[in-house]
């Protein structure tokens, strides 16, 4: 399973309905933590394809979504689960810590 763009308009139906949990990732094509994190997102997406759906939210493009959950620096990555923020982490992380905090998580 790849990383699904999701936007204002299908944040809700994507995220917020979703059967299991989703990780958000808040980016922008300007941010080079975002970038830099992006394969490890990759990996994750791959990884738990059976357990997590991993989204990314381009924040200029959508500007409602991260302004209603209070994103303030990206990468920002949050973990849904029935419609609820259950964990939050800002900035990149190591492959090996994003791992470990999806894992506790979920």
């Amino acid at each position: 399973m790849t990383i699904r763009h999701v936007t204002d308009a299908s944040f809700e139906e994507d995220v917020l309905q979703a059967p299991g949990p989703v990780v958000v990732d808040f980016w922008a094509e300007w941010c080079g933590p975002c970038k830099q994190i992006a394969p490890a997102l990759e990996d994750l997406a791959q990884r738990y394809q059976d357990k997590v759906q991993v989204v990314k939210v381009n924040i200029d493009e959508n500007p409602s979504t991260p302004s209603r959950y209070g994103v303030r620096g990206i990468p920002t990555i949050m973990m849904f689960k029935a419609g609820e923020v259950s964990a939050v982490k800002v900035g990149a992380l190591p492959k090996s810590r994003l791992f470990e905090w999806v894992d506790s998580s979920m």
